[in-house]
């Protein structure tokens, strides 16, 4: 009975010292940035007004990142919380399905490119450029399409890069949150380079003193 009781002890011990540990483990999941991904959420959150907490409990809900922002423009264009849209989404509706579903017309997925931009985003492109744009609620775009257009808008919009430099680098194939911390970084680079210099000593105008009449 005394082994039991002794062994039963250090069991309790063990699983007090493992709980702050695993809350631990939680806390740095949200707080370490290692390849972006917190820094997305922050975006997102900022760009669509939202709390970084929003994002993340979306995420929870096994919504891929790259969709977060999908998530998070149709329910700014259909004026419903963003819950609305995951619900339907975990329910096997297509992005575009949701979009219909909110009587949202597909021209919100629009870019204006001045030629062909190329993959992968020149197919859903000519959608629209083949058709008058009375006719747009015509267009129907796939998952893959409604992916790539909405995070382009998303970073373009959030770091005034023109939609085709980001073409540029999604036709690298590189991933949304990727471009979205080059973006960010390039940002703040050309911010600090035309932050004005305060003139030192030696450029200043030095006073001669000769007074004029």
């Amino acid at each position: 009975m005394l082994r039991l009781l002794t062994g039963l002890a250090f069991g309790c011990i063990a699983v007090l010292a493992l709980a702050p540990m695993t809350r631990a483990g939680v806390d740095v999941g949200l707080s370490v940035d290692e390849d972006g991904v917190r820094s997305f959420y922050l975006a997102i959150g900022e760009h669509y007004r939202v709390p970084e907490r929003e994002v993340v409990v979306v995420r929870e809900r096994n919504v891929p990142d790259e969709e977060l922002p999908v998530v998070f423009f149709l329910a700014r264009h259909a004026s419903v919380e963003p819950a609305a849209i995951v619900k339907l989404r975990l329910q096997g509706l297509s992005w575009m399905d949701i979009t219909l579903r909110f009587s949202l017309s597909p021209a919100i997925f629009f870019v204006d490119f001045d030629r062909d931009p190329g993959p992968p985003y020149g197919k859903a492109w000519g959608h629209f450029r083949n058709r008058e744009k009375a006719r747009w609620g015509e267009v129907r775009l796939p998952d893959v399409d409604i992916v790539n257009i909405v995070n382009l808008k998303f970073v373009s919009e959030k770091y005034g890069y023109s939609p085709a430099e980001v073409v540029k680098m999604r036709a690298r194939g590189d991933r949304f949150v990727a471009i979205h911390k080059e973006a960010k970084a390039s940002k703040g680079k050309s911010a600090k380079a035309s932050k004005p210099v305060a003139a030192s000593d030696d450029a200043k105008p030095k006073a001669t003193g000769k007074k004029h009449k």
